[in-house]
């Protein structure tokens, strides 16, 4: 697999990963948090919206579409199947449609900095989410699905 595609897709286990940590134990009234702008479960929704849109590239059929939030454990679930189903496309041998450096700048980089909008408000919202070393932790390609390892090195 070529270094571009491989690197993709750690960014995208390693985007999974940190979602578990923000999204984790929280509540139906924390995506409705409405405290600093747009509310998780907006911004949750976005960030399916932006997977969704990447494999629409990388398959050669960009598409946008704004979705109206879900259920909180509804929106998680579409989350992680959206990031899944671009990996999976990642992982695959079919041509990809569009530049690998714009798939990173463009949605992925978009959704990490939401991850830490999420982990922010959980904190503003009273519910802090665990910190840990991140640069320890058990990170492997494909593994973009919302079942992640335990911490290694969490912050007391």
């Amino acid at each position: 697999m070529e270094t571009a595609r491989a690197l993709l897709r750690h960014s995208l286990a390693t985007l999974a990963y940190r979602a578990t940590r923000a999204l984790g134990d929280s509540t139906p009234e924390f995506a409705a948090f409405n405290g600093a702008g747009k509310r998780p479960d907006q911004i949750l929704a976005h960030m399916g919206d932006l997977f969704d849109w990447a494999l629409s590239m990388a398959e050669g059929h960009p598409r946008w579409h704004n979705s109206m939030p879900l259920e909180w454990s509804a929106e998680q679930q579409r989350f992680f199947a959206a990031l899944t189903a671009f990996d999976a496309f990642l992982a695959s041998d079919v041509e990809l449609h569009a530049p690998a450096e714009r798939l990173l700048q463009g949605p992925v980089a978009d959704a990490i900095t939401h991850v830490g909008q999420l982990a922010m408000l959980r904190r503003m919202a009273g519910c802090p989410a665990k910190g840990e070393n991140f640069y320890v932790a058990e990170i492997e390609a494909g593994r973009t699905g919302a079942e992640q390892t335990a911490p290694v090195k969490p912050f007391a």
